[in-house]
Parts: C-alpha cells; sequence; structure tokens
C-alpha cells in the first residue's frame, strides 16, 4: 500500500500542466507552446493570428498576441490589431481589451485617445458596467491571483487619468482627478503625483502637507523606498513659501474659482448634464471648504 502511495505521488504532472499550457490541440494551444516552451515570439504571433482567424479561443489570442508585440516595441501594430479584431471577440472580452489599448496608448504616447477610453471606463464604473457587473475580479500580478474592487479601480482609473493630464501639461486637470482619486482609495504614489500637480499649480503650502502626510505613513504604500525617495526629492525641491495668514482671501478665492471651473470643465467633458450628479462627481463642497481654508 506505502509503495503505491509513493509511486502515486511521484508521477510526474502532465505536460500541459508542467508548463502552464491549456490542454489539447488547437490552433491557439500550439501558438502557446511555441510561445512559453519555444519561446519563439515571432512564430507565436503567426499562430495567434491563425487561431483568429479559425475562430480558436480568440478573446485570449488577441489579447496574448498584443501583449508580445508590445514586448517587442511593436505597439503600433499590437493597437491597430486589437481594433481591427476586437467587434469578433464575445462580450464580457471588451473590458480587457480596453485596458490593454490603455495600456498600449500610453506607451507609444496617444495621450488624447489614452484620455478618451479612460473617461469611457469611468463612464462605465459610474453606471455598474465593469467586472461583467460583479463586485470584485480577479486579477493578476507577477504571476500571483488577488482580488481588486470597483472601488480599488475607480481610483486606479483615475489616477492614470491624471498621470496622461500631467502628461499634457494640464495640471489643473491632473489635481482634480488625483484629489478624487485619494478619496475615493489613497495611497502614496497618488499623493507624490497630486503634490506635484499643486506644486506646478504654485501652491507649495498644500503639497508640503501632502508630502509630510506621505513620509510619516500615513497614506498606504508610504513605506516603500521609491515612494519615499521621491517624496523627498519633491520637498526638498519646495521653494520657501509665505504664511497662510499673509496669503489675501482674494488669492484663495482665486484659486477655489479656478478648481471649480476645472471641475466643471471636465464634468462636460466626461459625462451629459443628466448625469453630472453621478458618484464619483459628488462630495465637491468638501473641495470648496478645503480650498477656501
Amino acid at each position: 500500500m506505502s509503495q503505491r502511495k509513493s509511486e502515486k505521488q511521484e508521477t510526474p504532472p502532465p505536460y500541459h500542466v508542467l508548463h502552464k499550457l491549456p490542454p489539447g490541440d488547437s490552433p491557439y494551444v500550439r501558438a502557446k507552446h511555441v510561445q512559453l516552451v519555444e519561446k519563439n515570439p515571432d512564430a507565436a504571433i503567426g499562430l495567434f493570428w491563425k487561431a483568429i482567424n479559425a475562430g480558436d479561443r480568440v478573446d485570449s489570442a488577441l489579447k496574448d498576441m498584443a501583449i508580445i508585440l508590445k514586448q517587442q516595441d511593436r505597439t503600433e501594430a499590437a493597437i491597430e490589431a486589437v481594433r481591427s479584431c476586437r467587434h469578433l471577440c464575445s462580450r464580457h472580452a471588451q473590458e480587457s481589451l480596453d485596458n490593454v489599448l490603455i495600456d498600449l496608448y500610453k506607451k507609444c504616447g496617444r495621450l488624447d485617445e489614452q484620455i478618451e477610453l479612460l473617461k469611457q471606463k469611468l463612464w462605465m464604473i459610474c453606471h455598474g458596467e465593469v467586472f461583467n457587473r460583479k463586485a470584485t475580479k480577479t486579477a493578476r500580478s507577477h504571476g500571483k491571483k488577488f482580488q481588486v474592487t470597483v472601488k480599488q479601480e475607480t481610483s486606479r482609473t483615475l489616477g492614470n487619468l491624471g498621470w496622461a493630464y500631467m502628461q499634457q501639461g494640464n495640471f489643473m486637470a491632473a489635481e482634480v482627478v488625483y484629489q478624487k482619486a485619494q478619496m475615493i482609495d489613497p495611497d502614496a504614489n497618488k499623493a507624490c503625483n497630486l503634490s506635484l500637480c499643486l506644486i506646478k499649480l504654485e501652491r507649495n503650502m498644500e503639497a508640503r502637507s501632502i508630502l509630510l502626510d506621505a513620509l510619516q505613513g500615513e497614506f498606504p504604500g508610504s513605506d516603500g523606498p521609491k515612494v519615499r525617495t521621491r517624496a523627498e526629492e519633491l520637498l526638498q525641491g519646495l521653494v520657501p513659501v509665505e504664511a497662510p495668514s499673509l496669503r489675501s482671501t482674494g488669492s484663495a478665492q482665486r484659486v477655489e474659482d479656478a478648481f471649480i471651473e476645472g471641475l466643471d470643465h471636465l464634468m462636460k467633458q466626461w459625462m451629459p448634464l443628466r448625469w453630472k450628479r453621478l458618484p464619483i462627481f459628488e462630495e465637491i463642497s468638501p473641495f470648496r471648504d478645503q480650498l477656501a481654508c
């Protein structure tokens, strides 16, 4: 009995399990074998195209091919492939394809298209159309699976949108977005980006306060060495500013007006007027109170 148990335990796992391949023998499976076992990305791309044309696991084939093209710095080709073939994919794959496109647009600097797609994603979040209408989704990072909530995804999407606005030099729009992201699900990296926006808008005292909070561990992720180094560099680069008591109320009022004007402008871009009161754009009054202080 013990000998049989030993032999059973020593039985190697099936080939497809050992190499993390899907089971079977189809165009998609052959493409994955060439990608993961033979490690021949060029040949894998051709086989993924064959899988797409054969209608074999098109959702996965298109995403896998786009990832390989991105790794080869063929970002434009990846974008064209996703845009031209996504109509062949299932409805539940469209959200993940949007995420692939957002990443590709970011990589090749197509900011207008990246921003438009991020705003579209926020619209979907507001209407409960993300995660295939589930409360969470399973994500993967560095080979590990974890759960992501709608709240976390909202904050992450806003953070990406804020970063895109920063690349355009639109720091007022970026600040509005980062403020909202920090209200929903704060972290130290977005705190640093928000501080940079405030510095660019010559609001150094607000930036200093946020950076000190980050260095004192007030935000999740504050203990990361890269974040701490960045916060310290931003803090050291701040130009000394006058005390709050010396700032005129007119200046504070101009800041408040600029903030509300920027928020209104963003809301008009993102949503028709009848959707302005969606949850993600609520709680404007706390911002006004902060800025008027």
